[in-house]
């Protein structure tokens, strides 16, 4: 069961328990010379599309690594389909996921599409050739040509279908659509709609695309230097996130009382008596304003970027 706030964040406890996500991280650190992700407490819903954004070194390829056991987790822990992962060589949860990286791999250069499949097909049990055959017509790509020779839109989409072919319950996307042209991009979006249709799969995409955010994820995970920002219902997050403008009416207003203002999430000064107020409940924010003195000049419906921006913010302004 989930539970969400009425601004459309996730709570901390959102699920009644780890077995409800397909993924579940529980004060989960991992450490590196130079950067440290964590501590983290989420879990990634299951039959849902969750985008993961942050800016460039947030940690979003660190998050991939832990849910494939490429990192040790010393600790806390972290969960997926309920088993518990350690960055040991326990692979059967694996044969669930199917992985899409940002960059291709130098190695397979030499191997053509349908060779990189044959080796998978040896890998997961659940592979079906007819799925994979299907999957490249409809990507208009020709599985007998070098991984190195196909343009990279064309290497991207090949990859895509090696990743869905064996049927998992959780794709891991990074930066999806790097290399495709807007046509190819609504073809990989169509075959991803159909991917989900079971009700039963997840999908965990790390893109910079908005349009991409926008068009197919269910929830939101913002990351910043190796913390979480907060996970979100897409939805509720764009109608409820606005920008309002208002003015303090000399002896009818105290601006003292803007910081009680509801939802409020950042204040800034945007003239003498202009006050620029970003907020996660619009329509209680606007009536407490009015209703203590403040004329309100304009609301703007804020942007995946400008809440990004904003959520940044109030973490820098934490530490």
């Amino acid at each position: 069961m989930t539970r969400t706030t009425a601004t459309g964040k996730v709570s901390a406890a959102w699920t009644d328990s780890a077995e409800d996500a397909a993924i579940s991280w529980r004060g989960m650190t991992l450490r590196h010379e130079r950067f440290a992700f964590g501590p983290i407490d989420c879990d990634i819903p299951k039959g849902m599309v969750t985008a993961v954004v942050g800016p460039n070194g947030s940690g979003k390829s660190t998050l991939f690594r832990s849910i494939l056991g490429l990192e040790p987790i010393r600790e806390g822990e972290a969960q997926a389909f309920g088993t518990r992962l350690n960055g040991g060589r326990d692979d059967e949860y694996k044969r669930k996921i199917g992985f899409l990286a940002e960059n291709s791999h130098f190695y397979e250069n030499g191997m053509t599409a349908d060779e990189k499949a044959e080796f998978a097909s040896m890998v997961y049990p659940s592979w079906d050739w007819e799925r994979y055959r299907k999957l490249m017509r409809h990507f208009d790509v020709d599985g007998g040509v070098k991984l190195s020779n196909l343009s990279k839109g064309m290497r991207r989409k090949a990859e895509l279908a090696v990743a869905m072919a064996h049927d998992p319950e959780l794709l891991l996307l990074d930066e999806p659509s790097s290399g495709l042209d807007p046509f190819a991009w609504r073809t990989m979006l169509e075959q991803l709609r159909r991917y989900m249709e079971p009700g039963d799969r997840t999908i965990l995409i790390a893109t910079h695309i908005i349009a991409e955010v926008q068009r197919l994820a269910d929830y939101i995970l913002f990351l910043n230097r190796g913390k979480v920002l907060g996970l979100y219902e897409k939805d509720r997050l764009l109608d409820e996130w606005r920008t309002l403008v208002v003015q303090l009416s000399p002896g009818h207003a105290d601006v003292g009382k803007l910081p009680g203002t509801p939802g409020l999430q950042g204040l800034t000064e945007a003239g003498p008596g202009i006050y620029r107020l970003e907020v996660d409940e619009s329509e209680q924010a606007e009536s407490y304003c009015r209703a203590n003195g403040f004329q309100v000049l304009g609301v703007q419906r804020m942007e995946l970027e400008d809440i990004l921006s904003c959520l940044i913010r109030k973490e820098e302004a934490r530490r």
